[in-house]
Order: C-alpha cells, then sequence, then structure tokens
C-alpha cells in the first residue's frame, strides 16, 4: 500500500489532471490525502450558497473516489502570490510529515494560473529528501484550461513521460468532472466532456491504451 497525496490548488484541478490515476489508486487499496490549498469564503465575498456547494462538492468527490483524508488550508482564492508563499512552504511541510505520502502529484509549474506556479513552487521545496526521506515519488500533473495556456516556450512546455493507463476509469472520471458543474461548457471551451475525452484519448495513443493521464515525473527514487 502506498500513501498518496494529491495537491490541487482548486478543488477540481485534481479531477482534471488525477481523476482517473487515483481511482485506480483508490482500487489499488491505496490510502489518498487530499490537499486542497484555496477556498472560497465568504470572508471573500463568495455567498454562502456557493461556500456551501462547493463543500458539497469536495464531498462528494472525496466519497466518489475514496479519499482517505481531505486537508484545506483555507487560502482565499486569487490570493497566491510571492508574499504567501513562505507561509505557505510550512502548512504544506506539516501535512507531508503527518501523511508521509511516498508519491505526490502536484500541478504543472509553468501553468498559466499563477496559484499554480506558487503551489508548485511552495509544493515542490517539501520534497528534499533528507527531510521527507518518504518520498519516493514526485509527479506534476497538466490541467486542461491551465497548462496548454502556458507561454508557448521551451521552458513552459509540459513535457510528459509517465503514462498511467485510466481506461478502465474514463467513464467515472468523466461522471465525476461533472460534479463541478460551473467548471463545464461546451466545445470548443476548454474544459468539456468532448476535450477531456480528446485529451485522454491523445495520451492513450501515446502509451498505447485506450485512455491515458500524462505526467512529468520529476523524482523517483528506488530504495
Amino acid at each position: 500500500m502506498n500513501n498518496v497525496i494529491v495537491v490541487s490548488t482548486h478543488p477540481d484541478d485534481e479531477m482534471f489532471g488525477v481523476g482517473g490515476t487515483l481511482l485506480k489508486h483508490a482500487e489499488n487499496n491505496d490510502s489518498i490525502t487530499w490537499l486542497i490549498i484555496t477556498s472560497m469564503l465568504e470572508s471573500d465575498g463568495y455567498s454562502k450558497d456557493r461556500v456551501t456547494s462547493r463543500n458539497q462538492e469536495i464531498d462528494k468527490i472525496a466519497s466518489e473516489i475514496g479519499i482517505k483524508n481531505v486537508v484545506k488550508l483555507d487560502v482565499p482564492v486569487m490570493s497566491l502570490d510571492s508574499s504567501t508563499l513562505q507561509s505557505l512552504i510550512p502548512s504544506i511541510a506539516d501535512v507531508f510529515q503527518k501523511y508521509q505520502p511516498s508519491i505526490i502529484y502536484t500541478l504543472n509549474r509553468s501553468d498559466v494560473h499563477s496559484d499554480h506556479r506558487i503551489t508548485f513552487d511552495a509544493v515542490y521545496s517539501c520534497t528534499k529528501s533528507f527531510r521527507f526521506p518518504f518520498i519516493k515519488r514526485v509527479l506534476m500533473y497538466e490541467c486542461i484550461s491551465e497548462t496548454e495556456f502556458a507561454p508557448a516556450l521551451a521552458e513552459k512546455i509540459f513535457i510528459p513521460n509517465y503514462f498511467v493507463d485510466i481506461s478502465k476509469y474514463m467513464d467515472k472520471k468523466i461522471e465525476l468532472i461533472g460534479v463541478y458543474e460551473s467548471e463545464i461548457g461546451e466545445h470548443p471551451f476548454p474544459r468539456s466532456n468532448k476535450n477531456v475525452e480528446a485529451l485522454a484519448t491523445f495520451r492513450g495513443a501515446t502509451a498505447g491504451v485506450e485512455y491515458a493521464e500524462a505526467f512529468h515525473l520529476l523524482k523517483f527514487i528506488d530504495k
């Protein structure tokens, strides 16, 4: 059994990027912790109904996947910047020390959304082997509407080198993405069911399977 942590800046990141892989981990009886960095808060102008519905979405996803632990840092949405990075790092480090993941899934370092980039920097600061010796794998995942809209520069491109066959879980992934109803639109909107399936088909063709999720493996320690 592996201890797995998936980090999402916003609830929904995890389903677009890692949903099928998480379902596979759950079927393998791995212990999954979901670390959510930001939250919708009434103090930031969100209605009570919207805050409630977002929490219901989180509960639904966790229950349907079989996520063991949900940890919310409750950082206000769209508030991550270099000034909050230093306070974010110890909070993430505490979560890693508590749940001791061997596998970490984190957002792509060059996503167009600045919150994603700050999250990546904070997470990767908490992967030093001499402080977190239990970490064996660190992978970046792609997030539709954020990863592909990064600047078309060599140093910004998401380069997948690790693929997970999610053919068995594709229908369930699409179903659970639908939990985030406000995030889904009709093609050619990037976050459409058609585009989610198209990306999984393309990644699957690369890996020689029907559907796949793709990752960039940053660290793999075999010991």
